[in-house]
Order: structure tokens, then C-alpha cells, then sequence
């Protein structure tokens, strides 16, 4: 992930959210960098606090959400600033690639077409809590006061589900015809992990519902306005 930044064409700051672990576990390219910053957390609370917590030293106008096992093509944070900004939207978003141990990638279209995202329209292609959701999560670069006022869900899983519904159901996107981010796959990614389907389903329907009833409300706002 730090590699992949570096490659980026435009200024980027890190924020890294240590759950439950101490600054000297970074490695030592990661802690030279003044670009990256860190939140040691001193006690574990899980991805969705840990994250939520982080975003309170965000002083970029911009945030992105990654985990530190993926990485970033070279283009993705240039491709999605210029866009969002000349469009003047909330955020801008892209297809991801799974990015397999032998090198080759598989690209994933999510199922929320390309082009632009009026203000909880995503959310409408997500038929069914069941279904694919409708946008990669860290695919989204999304301006800061938008992802604080749509954080990480307060899910033991799917919090990720939580934001990306959140973000494009209170502010007009782009979604690009491009992969920005790429999974890597590997056994001991969390989605691997024994018992982890336990409650995904339980994760989708939440974050659909949450979908549906922000939709729903912010629709009904705006009518009676």
C-alpha cells in the first residue's frame, strides 16, 4: 500500500489506524515517511471503530479509505481528484481488480453504472440485500466533511457496506469506467477467515436497510421542501 501511494501523481497524507498495537510495529519505511501518520489505538475495538477513530486527524479536503493489504494503481488518485473537482460532486468513485498471488488481476465492474450519481441513486442498484453491493467502498475518494458525516458503520463486518451507501446517498457522484484499487487476495485477508460468512448476510441487510431509510428520507425532504 505505502509503495503504491509513493507512486501517486498528486500530494497524499496517510492516516494509519493501529488497533490495538504500538507505533513500533510500523515498518521502518512507513515510519520515516512524513507523509504517513498514525493512530495507535490501545486497545483493540475492531475496524470500524479503529477507522472511525482515525478520521478525526484527517486535515486532507479529501479521504480514501484503504486497507494496508492492497495498493493503488498509479493513476487512481489523479483520475478520480480531477474528475470530482471539474464536476464539482461529492465524490468520485471506479471499478477494483482482484489482485491474485500469482500476479494477474481479475477486474470487477460493480453493478452502479458509469457516469454521474445524483444524490441516493446508487443505493437503487442494489436490488436486494442478498446482491453484490452497488460501488466498492475504497473505491470512493470522497470530499472529508462528506466521509465524517457518513463514517464506517458500527459493524463487527460490513462497515464498509455503511460508508459507501452513506457518501452516495447525501451528495451527487462520478463513478469512472476504470479500476482505481485492487484487492489482494491472500489466506489471511479477513474475508478468508473461518466463520466470516457467519454473519455477512446479517452485514448486507443492515446496511440495505439503512440504504433504503436514508434514501427514503432525504427523497421526502427535498419533495416537502
Amino acid at each position: 500500500m505505502h509503495r503504491s501511494l509513493c507512486r501517486q501523481t498528486v500530494p497524499w497524507e496517510a492516516v494509519i489506524a493501529l488497533d490495538g498495537v504500538g507505533p513500533e510495529r510500523l515498518p521502518t519505511a512507513l515510519a520515516s515517511d512524513p507523509r504517513m501518520r498514525t493512530l495507535s489505538v490501545p486497545r483493540p475495538v475492531g475496524a470500524a471503530s479503529a477507522r472511525n477513530l482515525a478520521l478525526n486527524l484527517v486535515r486532507t479536503p479529501y479521504v480514501n479509505w484503504a486497507d494496508d493489504d492492497d495498493l493503488f494503481p498509479d493513476h487512481a488518485m489523479a483520475a478520480r481528484l480531477g474528475a470530482l473537482e471539474q464536476a464539482g460532486v461529492g465524490w468520485c468513485a471506479g471499478w477494483s481488480e482482484d489482485l491474485h498471488p500469482d500476479g494477474t488481476t481479475t477486474l470487477w465492474r460493480c453493478p452502479a453504472p458509469p457516469g454521474r450519481h445524483e444524490a441516493g441513486d446508487v443505493w437503487t442498484y442494489w436490488r436486494s440485500p442478498a446482491d453484490t453491493i452497488p460501488i466498492g467502498p475504497t473505491t470512493i475518494l470522497a470530499r472529508t466533511e462528506l466521509v465524517r458525516a457518513a463514517p464506517m458503520g458500527g459493524l463487527v463486518q460490513g462497515e464498509d457496506y455503511m460508508t459507501a451507501v452513506g457518501i452516495t446517498s447525501l451528495a451527487s457522484g462520478i463513478l469512472l469506467p476504470l479500476p482505481v484499487y485492487r484487492y489482494r487476495k491472500h489466506p489471511g485477508q479477513m474475508t478468508a477467515q473461518p466463520g466470516y460468512d457467519q454473519l455477512e448476510n446479517a452485514a448486507r441487510e443492515h446496511a440495505w436497510q439503512y440504504g433504503r431509510s436514508l434514501r427514503s428520507l432525504l427523497h421526502r425532504e427535498v419533495l416537502s421542501g
